[in-house]
């Protein structure tokens, strides 16, 4: 395999996203690659991907390798980890019969993980799934009991200034088929117009989709800053230690924030914002809701989100799936009936003039002679 290219790097992926070309080299260090960083390469059009990491541990069957595969594009991983601090952003770069050239010099050797891998790993990821829900179902319970007094009993969270009661709010946050679920409410964000919430990087898929996000949550570290300008309210997420990683971002840019410390993940507080501000109904596009999401994210439990939707459940409609349970298509006959119902007012109405009578009698006679 013959593959060149300008080399991108990050450790962090979701960040490398934004500066990807297509037809670049995407070098990264992401364990267990997730399927929503994998569809965000995959639209940024790379050549392949040279992961400094295991791409598949198989410490769960996680799904980002198989969307790469999908879509053709090559999974390469370094036999030496310590090649990624040695190689710099931009360089041009060839991989031939998995050599990693620079300068034509072999500076190291990778190997492609073809299907017949990928499966493989991913049937042990399935055989080790139980061990890591029972570890998860355990972790998960233990900070329940830590975090349920602080997050079931009175939350302080913020009066917004984008006033919220008695209505629909929509929280967007960068999940599974996210993109797809937030088409799928297209119609209903038009009728009910709900208050838009984007969890970091949601913000900018809403304006992606035309919207412009009345209120973003998060630790700003996946958001652009053109979504920060124009966005109506800044929710920073503080942990519980008070530091705030995405504060310092917020202020740089000479925009105004407020901050609010909940144990748990952003789009917990995105939700407990909708409820606290007596939203009518939340509906929620790409939370994370099950353990899969979760060990995708790098956590151990999902303590606090639990708590969270039990304080907030009365209100919550989670919109995952929508698309896959409810596709609408127009179909032929419907087609042909809509224009049935137009035209045959056209042809009484045209009959009843002379004119047309005459025209109509001409074409008649020229079929005849024809």
């Amino acid at each position: 395999m013959y593959i060149k290219g300008f080399i991108k790097k990050d450790k962090k992926t979701k960040e490398l996203i934004s500066r990807l070309k297509p037809g670049d080299i995407a070098l990264i260090s992401h364990r267990d690659l997730d399927e929503v960083a994998a569809i965000s390469l995959v639209e940024s059009k790379v050549k392949c991907i040279v992961n400094a990491d295991k791409t598949i541990s198989g410490r769960y069957n996680n799904q980002g390798p198989k969307v790469l595969l999908d879509a053709k594009i090559p999974i390469f991983e370094l036999q030496d980890r310590k090649l990624f601090d040695k190689i710099k952003e931009g360089q041009f770069s060839k991989i031939i019969n998995n050599k990693l050239i620079i300068d034509d010099k072999i500076i190291g050797l990778c190997s492609l993980l073809d299907e017949n891998k990928i499966n493989k790993l991913l049937q042990i990821g399935c055989e080790n799934l139980e061990k890591e829900l029972k570890n998860f179902i355990e972790n998960t319970l233990e900070y329940a009991g830590k975090e349920k007094d602080f997050i079931l009993g009175d939350i302080d969270i913020p009066t917004t200034k984008v006033k919220m009661d008695n209505k629909h709010v929509l929280v967007v946050a960068r999940g599974k088929d996210y993109k797809k679920d937030l088409s799928a409410v297209k119609d209903y964000i038009k009728e009910k117009k709900p208050v838009l919430i984007g969890v970091d990087g949601g913000g900018d898929t809403l304006m992606e989709f035309g919207y412009i996000p009345d209120i973003v949550v998060g630790d700003m570290d996946s958001i652009s800053d053109k979504c920060l300008k124009i966005t109506k309210e800044i929710i920073v997420h503080a942990y519980q230690n008070g530091k705030s990683p995405g504060l310092d971002r917020v202020n740089n840019l000479g925009l105004k924030s407020t901050i609010v410390s909940v144990p748990g993940i952003s789009e917990d507080i995105a939700l407990l914002l909708a409820y606290s501000n007596n939203a009518d109904l939340i509906v929620a596009v790409g939370t994370h809701s099950n353990m899969v999401d979760f060990l995708e994210k790098g956590r151990k439990g999902m303590s606090s989100t639990f708590l969270v939707r039990l304080k907030v459940g009365s209100k919550l409609i989670d919109a995952k799936g929508v698309n896959k349970l409810y596709k609408s298509s127009l179909k032929v006959k419907y087609i042909l009936a809509l224009s049935l119902a137009a035209i045959i007012p056209l042809i009484i109405v045209a009959v009843k003039q002379p004119l047309i009578i005459e025209i109509l009698q001409l074409i008649y006679m020229n079929l005849r002679l024809l």
